[in-house]
């Protein structure tokens, strides 16, 4: 089953991909989707996570797969001959997700989708990043990006490519960032931190996000408030691309320099966040590239 992402640009609208874990159900982006392929007996991999279930090889690529049964702690159906593996790409990663049963795509706005509160993701800890209800079932959103980074930390941010640069100038510059993940928010800041800047506003989503330009507006001076934005493209409420779409036709906001810094950065991505009028595009792991489109569009090189 060959997916599609057939949704205009800064619409605010995706496509979630239903499927069923034991007696539960989640989504996936379809925009993180490769390909659904039918159960194949993987190979197993010894002295692996016991959250892979072990390897296949669906042409002439090798791909890990992650039973997330397992990473649920949810209880495995003896029957697995109709399951499907959900194959992924982000991160720059292609990642097989064992689940029991795909069910269908449904079209949303990020409006529509809650995050879930903290007694659902304790501090940044749970495996949620939305839940939204579709004809009368509450389809819960995966941290995929989590569930990843957690077997192999090394698919996370490259900190270790912001390391060299604590001794850089300190940079006053005031860089407005909207990111859903509290745990990449606040991974982001520590980084850019040590590169130097120090003047971070976070905000949750898109809409948070808006709504703060939107007051920077009221108040005047917004170059005094905002030289930089960085985004990340998956958030409930309002996405990334909407909120690039809005910076970009607004006269007062479009000089300001818009990054989008996301696990979903793909060549189609790309092409999408072009016409939008993204300043920069960069994938999720990479920190130090993120620092370096900074410098580079706010005139920085004092800390370089």
């Amino acid at each position: 089953m060959e997916t599609g992402i057939l949704l205009e640009s800064g619409t605010n609208e995706l496509e979630i991909l239903e499927f069923k874990v034991g007696n539960n159900y989640y989504g996936i982006n379809v925009a993180k989707i490769r390909e659904i392929i039918s159960y194949q007996t993987p190979t197993p991999i010894p002295n692996a996570d016991p959250r892979i279930e072990g390897i296949f090889m669906p042409r002439d690529e090798i791909i890990s797969i992650i039973d997330l049964a397992e990473v649920m702690h949810l209880e495995k159906p003896e029957k697995v001959s109709n399951d499907m593996y959900i194959v992924t790409n982000f991160n720059q990663l292609n990642t097989a997700f064992h689940v029991n049963a795909v069910l269908g795509i449904h079209r949303v706005s990020w409006s529509d989708i809650v995050k879930p509160d903290s007694t659902i993701n304790t501090a940044g800890e749970g495996m949620a990043t939305g839940i939204i209800r579709i004809d009368d079932k509450l389809i819960i959103i995966l941290d995929f990006e989590k569930i990843v980074s957690e077997i192999n930390p090394e698919t996370g941010l490259k900190v270790s490519d912001v390391e060299h640069m604590k001794n850089r100038s300190r940079n006053e510059s005031p860089i407005l960032i909207a990111e859903d993940s509290a745990l990449l928010s606040k991974m982001i800041v520590n980084c850019l931190e040590q590169a130097g800047y120090t003047n971070l506003t976070t905000t949750d989503n898109g809409q948070e996000c808006w709504d703060k330009l939107q007051e920077y507006m009221a108040e005047g001076n917004i170059d005094d408030k905002v030289s930089c934005i960085i985004t990340d493209i998956e958030m409930p409420q309002m996405d990334g691309h909407r909120l690039t779409k809005l910076v970009k036709e607004n006269e007062s906001l479009k000089h300001i320099p818009l990054i989008i810094f996301s696990s979903l950065v793909n060549a189609e991505m790309r092409r999408k966040g072009e016409q939008l009028g993204a300043d920069a595009q960069l994938s999720k792991p990479e920190i130090g590239q993120l620092v370096g489109a900074i410098d580079k569009l706010i005139g920085n090189t004092t800390g370089a």
